[in-house]
């Protein structure tokens, strides 16, 4: 028998709050599994926790533990209660509905991680326990943004829900793997920031991965690089109606004129300066050796022309890593006999996707003449095959993105 593997995310299932329940979309959600395996598919159910519930306990956190980076290893067990809440409800819900359903935990399911607390990888998933249960009719449940290391809780990191349900797909043989969110799937834009943002039907794995990475808040950016890499078909669509969404499989048939997917952004970004560190080598293999042994992703990275024997280097993080980042820096600095270490957290970054980019001359020029247009300075810029990335001041991420989508006509109404 086929199977499915359908996500929810939290928008998707919000019940309200404990004392004024809500269970409309979560039965909403219910309705249309069921409607799924009446089809004749084997259906598998990834759930995020509800509504702001991991944002709220986050916050919590924060709060009680009196600490900028609370423990990784108490967060994970904090965390993860959010989606055990989603898995029993969801259940519940299709109980009533009529359907057998059982929800797993990853530590239940057998999602087996590393130990990496927070951002932890999957290493493999147990599916003998799981394919039974399907093959006798269950619904199952599963905890998305979970697993296992030992005998210790893990999480796959913000978005993680997504890497559950791509990777449950994968092992499972899925015909595709459905992702319902509170869009109607991925646009040229963020439609609430352009308003004339179109709705692309079809978008290859590379340039979704791009997207994702570049802030496009759709998908997890590990997961498409997972649905990629197992060849994975995934759907994104709405939850709130029968419409089609967005797939994202194979690279696209593309037309000689289609040049670029879309442009994005990200808010949650800082950079950080080292200056008047030793021009000699291995200097950088030592600083970014240091952000690595504590998981610090690095995105740009800036190298100044040596002067006198010294330079700086400059680089981009996510500003949820800037505190961690500052405390690595500060051994860093003494270590490199650096003159000092600046932090910027009033930054942004805005990119363009686009896999005709690889054929078409002029693509970077257009989008610095679009910055330049509205005096908009850019700061750091990388670049590859397919992305086209600049660093701007946060205030002027908005005109930004009006200004570059635009300049290429993505907007279906735009001239």
């Amino acid at each position: 028998m086929k199977i499915i593997v359908q996500k929810f995310g939290g928008s998707s299932i919000d019940i309200g709050s404990l004392y004024e329940p809500n269970p409309e979309l979560i039965m909403k959600a219910a309705r249309r599994v069921i409607a799924v395996q009446k089809k004749g598919y084997q259906v598998v159910v990834v759930v995020s926790a509800p509504g702001k519930h991991t944002d709220c306990l986050s916050q919590v956190a924060l709060s009680v533990s009196g600490r900028a980076v609370p423990s990784a290893r108490e967060l994970d067990m904090l965390l993860t209660t959010g989606e055990q809440i989603s898995i029993a409800l969801f259940s519940m819900a299709l109980d009533k509905l009529g359907a057998r359903a059982i929800s797993l935990t990853g530590h239940q399911l057998g999602i087996v991680t590393d130990s990496s607390h927070t951002k932890a990888k999957i290493k493999k998933i147990k599916t003998k326990n799981l394919k039974r249960l399907l093959e006798d009719g269950y619904i199952v449940v599963v905890a998305g943004f979970q697993g296992v290391s030992k005998k210790d809780i893990t999480t796959l990191g913000r978005g993680g829900s997504d890497l559950t349900a791509v990777a449950l797909a994968s092992v499972l043989g899925a015909e595709h793997c459905e992702i319902f969110t509170d869009v109607d799937g991925v646009f040229t834009a963020d439609p609430r920031m352009v308003p004339a943002a179109k709705k692309i039907s079809r978008i290859s794995y590379e340039e979704m991965l791009e997207m994702a990475s570049a802030g496009a808040r759709v998908m997890q950016a590990r997961s498409l690089g997972f649905a990629q890499k197992y060849n994975v078909v995934v759907h994104v669509r709405s939850s709130r109606h029968n419409r089609p969404g967005t797939l994202i499989g194979g690279e696209k048939k593309m037309l000689e004129r289609v040049v670029i997917s879309g442009v994005t952004y990200d808010r949650n970004q800082a950079k950080i300066s080292i200056v008047d560190i030793p021009d000699s080598p291995g200097v950088a293999a030592y600083l970014f050796g240091a952000l690595a042994e504590k998981n610090i992703n690095v995105d740009m990275i800036i190298q100044s022309a040596s002067k006198n024997g010294k330079n700086s280097i400059s680089f981009s993080i996510s500003r949820n890593d800037l505190k961690k980042t500052l405390e690595v820096m500060k051994k860093v600095k003494g270590r490199l006999k650096a003159k000092q270490v600046i932090a910027d957290a009033k930054i942004a970054k805005v990119s363009l996707v686009g896999l005709g980019m690889r054929t078409h001359a002029g693509v970077a020029a257009k989008m610095f003449k679009a910055l330049a247009g509205k005096k908009i300075n850019i700061e750091m810029i990388s670049t590859s095959e397919i992305k086209i990335s600049c660093v701007i001041r946060e205030r002027e991420v908005k005109k930004a993105v009006q200004a570059i989508h635009r300049k290429f006509n993505l907007g279906k109404q735009e001239k």
